[in-house]
């Protein structure tokens, strides 16, 4: 099904005429409101220790609930995508990270409440200090550092992330 079907009612005047324009959007017959379905942006942050190893956590909610993932997660309003990146792993384990450094994007698709959500999901490297303290939280089960050589994308749930995770180990990031 495609996300628009899920629109029944104008946002702006409330009308049920609401209907097909493109691909992409819906207008309303009514007040003439053009509503375009666009990605929500996201970020994922791959951080490392000194020694090179990878900040993998466990996810503690669906989608995906048990498998790995990266620290990450929706950029809010206002926001940009190095300040989504501090906060979320800020939120997710406990840990102060400073200039976070672009990598790359990726589309992807998250089912959230019976919704796709189609994000565009935007990666980030930084390094911390081998000793740093972790402290699960947020929607994160565990956390651990894995070893690059240990890491299988197979074992990381999210699409996107899965696909991140094979780009970063090619590339050595």
């Amino acid at each position: 099904m495609h996300p628009l079907a899920l629109f029944k009612y104008c946002p702006k005047c409330g009308s049920p005429r609401f209907v097909e324009n493109n691909f992409k959007s819906k207008r309303c017959e009514d007040c003439g409101f053009v509503y375009y379905f666009n990605s929500m942006s996201a970020v994922a942050v791959f951080i490392t220790d000194e020694a090179d190893r990878l900040l993998v956590a466990v996810r503690d909610r669906e989608p995906a609930k048990g498998t790995f993932d990266l620290p990450g997660g929706f950029v809010d309003m206002f926001e940009t995508g190095e300040q989504a990146a501090i906060r979320e792993v800020l939120e997710e384990t406990g840990i102060k990270v400073a200039k976070p450094q672009y990598l790359f994007s990726l589309p992807n698709i998250y089912p959230y409440s019976g919704f796709d959500v189609h994000t565009l999901d935007m990666f980030y490297q930084c390094r911390v200090a081998s000793n740093v303290k972790l402290k699960a939280d947020d929607d994160v089960a565990a956390l651990q550092f894995t070893a690059r050589a240990e890491i299988k994308p197979e074992n990381f749930g999210l699409t996107s992330v899965r696909n991140a995770i094979k780009i970063w180990l090619s590339n050595n990031y």
